[in-house]
């Protein structure tokens, strides 16, 4: 059985810089625009204020209402995971626990949201002419960055952790 190391929970606070960065610009951007109105930013770029009902890319937006308690147990339960695989992470994974932070933070943001209004507000919108990627926010790109490193850390480092062990 592996050993607890509560000095990881440290890490916390990156997740929670993440949380306080992604409700902050949230909040910015839903008292700023209206549902549905852009500020060009680049030609590629807006801020465009989005209230997604579903999951990543407004999965099951339309399901009636019950995906806000699906995703949010979801949420809770990841968290949670991450949490535990957080405190029982070997001490010299650094990235590995960089990246756990970063997912945990970013889900922890989207759950609020979905709790506090039933939706998770968006208002980063990337498109290029006529082609547009679904409108995302600061907790969808922690999660992202976040899962990425997990996929790095398992291809380059995790066998170099159990070689040293």
């Amino acid at each position: 059985m592996s050993s607890l190391h509560l000095k990881n929970l440290t890490w916390l606070l990156l997740s929670i810089i993440i949380i306080v960065i992604d409700q902050v610009t949230k909040l910015y951007f839903n008292q700023k625009l209206q549902l549905g109105q852009s500020i060009e930013l680049l030609p590629v770029l807006n801020w465009t204020l989005a209230y997604n009902y579903g999951a990543a890319f407004s999965f099951l937006h339309d399901a009636g209402g019950w995906q806000r308690w699906f995703f949010a147990g979801i949420a809770v339960v990841v968290s949670l995971g991450l949490t535990i695989w957080l405190v029982k992470l070997e001490k010299n994974a650094k990235f590995l626990a960089f990246a756990i932070a970063f997912l945990l933070g970013g889900a922890i943001g989207n759950l609020y949201d979905r709790m506090t209004y039933g939706y998770v507000i968006d208002f980063i919108h990337v498109f290029y002419q006529t082609w547009h990627f679904p409108i995302f926010n600061v907790a969808d790109c922690a999660i992202t960055v976040g899962a990425i490193m997990l996929i790095i850390d398992s291809i380059f480092f995790e066998q170099k952790r159990q070689v040293s062990k």
